[in-house]
């Protein structure tokens, strides 16, 4: 005779509260509803809204047990007589569970509007449970407005969502209305507590800390990490062990990232970079744990408290807090941010990757300069600081002779250099775009505050790069999708150069100077 297995439960579904009282963060709501119970004045359509795993369908299963218990006690169920067996087991046909994410048709909601005209079985109400409401069609909503404004007396609904906004006004204004907040971390390791006493496994302090953050409000979140952890058979759960489960990269790695961030330090930047690589972990993860952990960083340092880390790991944030800036922190989450972006659509991941690293370690001077520099030399130009000047030597004064007149007045004439000299092509703009859509991204990123010039019929002239820029730039594989994109856009072959302002306003002037030109920087 072969073995008989019983099928498997999740712990989340083995342990969903059966009465009101073991809800845990939603005292406001379960309160409110078990004293409509007692007072028998129970609504015909409810509205439960919140995020995910904060106990939205298990308070509904609860009230739709409580209103129809043969035995409630304070607006509770009794969870023994046969129509709450039956509503646990799914045998009572009264209460029905339906998932409006995979039946939201006109059909699925004109099947309900049939049913509620007749008497429930065996209980003394039909409940209508919907999940995910508001995906149900605008033609479902329709056909669901005129029973939901007024049903039988028999009938009762509860519609649960994740989206309120999404539902029309008029079934709204139908409903009582719930909101259920986020859980608290403290209420949730109460409750993953109680479930591991009852498997008998041993968390830590630290584990339960670690669930509690990751689970981001959501207790059902919080007890499938849970049961992830003791999937093996270990019956000891640490953090280290939960780290490793859900992913995230060693403390080791994303502090010594950091660190050399911080300090400017190109080598072990690209030390680090290459441990997490040679690790296999995922990179578009890592650098989002990089920038939590930053962000922690700027936490601790504005308030001076964190949750989630060791006594060690605290002290690690202490020491980065305290050689550095919240400027800088601001500016290394934007721009690993703006990288984390570029790496999701990019299929060079690891170079874009290195890459960004390396840029974000030279420091904000070395490469600032440039733009500093060309930025003064705008504005001179506009300004019209910056004039044409004749070198001022000594000589003796020649002989007078006969010079024809045209001759004299080219040479008086002293014109300022202007920003009009320096005007970008019209298709350079859509030439930066062109590499944007072909996944270019570090090209884009560096050309897309530059401006472009003809400097003749062959050469383009790109002003505005960076020192990091120019390097990129000049990549020959660089330079030549620079160009295809050039003749994409403007039909042209150009040859790419990265000039200086100054050179290009010598090599586009149109004007015909006899005596050199010196821009004065004063």
């Amino acid at each position: 005779m072969g073995v008989i297995k019983l099928a498997y439960t999740a712990l989340y579904r083995k342990f969903r509260p059966l009465t009101f009282s073991e809800f845990v963060g939603q005292e406001h709501i379960t309160r409110t509803l078990k004293n409509q119970i007692i007072a028998g004045r129970v609504g015909h359509a409810y509205l439960f809204n919140g995020g995910r795993g904060t106990g939205k369908t298990s308070a509904a299963k609860v009230l739709a047990r409580a209103i129809n218990c043969l035995n409630p006690k304070d607006g509770e169920p009794c969870n023994e007589c046969e129509i709450c067996k039956g509503i646990l087991n799914g045998s009572l046909t009264d209460v029905v569970e339906m998932d409006a994410a995979s039946n939201n048709s006109v059909e699925d909601i004109r099947q309900i509007r049939d049913e509620v005209n007749f008497l429930p079985t065996r209980a003394k109400y039909r409940v209508y449970i919907i999940d995910e409401v508001h995906m149900l069609s605008t033609g479902a909503f329709n056909a669901l407005l005129k029973t939901l404004e007024e049903p039988p007396e028999h009938v009762k609904f509860i519609l649960a969502t994740t989206e309120p906004q999404k539902l029309p006004a008029t079934i709204l204004s139908r409903c009582q209305r719930f909101d259920f907040k986020k859980i608290s971390n403290e209420d949730i390791k109460k409750r993953l507590k109680i479930i591991t006493n009852e498997i008998g496994v041993t968390i830590s302090e630290e584990a339960l800390n670690t669930i509690a953050v990751l689970s981001e409000g959501a207790m059902r979140d919080g007890i499938s990490i849970l049961e992830r952890c003791i999937q093996d058979g270990d019956s000891e759960i640490t953090d280290e062990k939960i780290k490793e489960l859900v992913g995230i990269p060693k403390f080791e790695y994303i502090y010594k990232i950091t660190n050399s961030l911080l300090e400017k330090d190109s080598e072990k930047a690209l030390e680090a970079t290459q441990e997490v690589i040679d690790d296999g972990k995922e990179l578009y993860n890592f650098l989002w744990e990089t920038i939590k952990y930053i962000k922690d960083i700027l936490i601790f340092k504005s308030q001076g408290k964190l949750e989630l880390y060791s006594k060690d790991e605290m002290e690690k944030i202490k020491e980065l807090s305290e050689k550095t800036s919240k400027e800088t922190l601001f500016y290394l989450i934007k721009e690993l941010s703006e990288m984390e972006n570029d790496i999701k659509w990019s299929t060079q991941k690891t170079i874009m990757f290195q890459a960004g690293i390396i840029k974000l370690t030279i420091d904000k001077k070395e490469h600032g300069d440039l733009e500093e520099r060309v930025e003064k030399i705008e504005e001179k130009l506009e300004s019209g600081d910056i004039v044409a000047k004749a070198p001022q030597t000594r000589y003796q004064e020649p002989e007078p002779t006969a010079v024809p007149k045209e001759k004299i007045e080219t040479k008086q004439a002293k014109p300022k250099v202007s920003m009009a000299n320096i005007t970008s092509t019209e298709y350079w703009p859509k030439v930066v775009n062109n590499l944007k859509t072909k996944g270019k991204i570090t090209l884009f990123t560096n050309l897309m505050n530059t401006k472009a010039v003809e400097i003749n019929d062959m050469q383009l002239g790109i002003v505005g790069l960076t020192a990091f820029g120019k390097t990129v730039v000049e990549q020959p594989t660089n330079k030549l999708e620079i160009e295809k994109a050039i003749v994409q856009e403007s039909g042209k072959t150009m040859q790419i150069k990265v000039e200086e302002p100054q050179n290009i306003v010598q090599k586009t002037s149109n004007l015909n100077f006899d005596i050199p030109i010196n821009i004065i920087d004063e």
